[in-house]
């Protein structure tokens, strides 16, 4: 069977981010926990289903997304510097939370769910990035198809209920949740 619409998918994949010689291993899914997704729902990125189409069970392949069409440039202009109150629980900073390369979830003025990471907390402000944390990187891909199938009803309704807590900041997927 072919990797169309609507087939569900499971994939192993190392994911370097990087160029050149300097690339960097940034994630794997391996046969024991493999990328399982419903393809052409919107779950992945287009571009990395646009390489996986028409591939079968036992397929390999090997691609690179370039960050416009993975998760954009890095943007300086999402790095905020949030007073150091707005992290207070019962009048106390939260310190345990609120610390060096923690991802903390958040909402905007608009009520909209995103994650940001703790870059720097100082004497009265913690300086937040918005970014995601693979923007401005360019995404090489290397794996394995392991399964395509029709879903089931039980693999439809645990994707659908993912609460992986990505929140819209373009979380690609919620591989973690099955």
């Amino acid at each position: 069977m072919k990797i169309t619409t609507n087939k569900f998918v499971s994939v192993t994949y190392d994911l370097n981010v990087g160029e050149g010689n300097e690339r960097e291993l940034m994630e794997r899914a391996t046969r024991e926990t493999p990328l399982s997704f419903i393809f052409g729902t919107g779950s992945m990125l287009p571009a990395f289903e646009d390489e996986l189409t028409g591939l079968e069970v036992g397929d390999t392949f090997r691609f690179t997304i370039f960050p416009a069409d993975a998760y954009g440039e890095y943007n300086e202009e999402h790095l905020m510097e949030l007073p150091k109150n707005v992290f207070e629980v019962d009048g106390q900073f939260d310190s345990k939370m609120v610390k060096e390369g923690n991802i903390l979830p958040m909402m905007d003025s608009n009520g909209n769910r995103l994650n940001g990471s703790v870059m720097e907390v100082k004497d009265d402000i913690v300086l937040i990035d918005f970014n995601h944390p693979l923007a401005g990187e360019t995404l090489h891909f290397e794996g394995t198809v392991i399964d395509v199938h029709e879903p089931t009803a039980e693999e439809v309704a645990a994707l659908a209920n993912c609460s992986c807590d990505c929140g819209d900041d373009g979380c690609d997927s919620c591989s973690g949740c099955n």
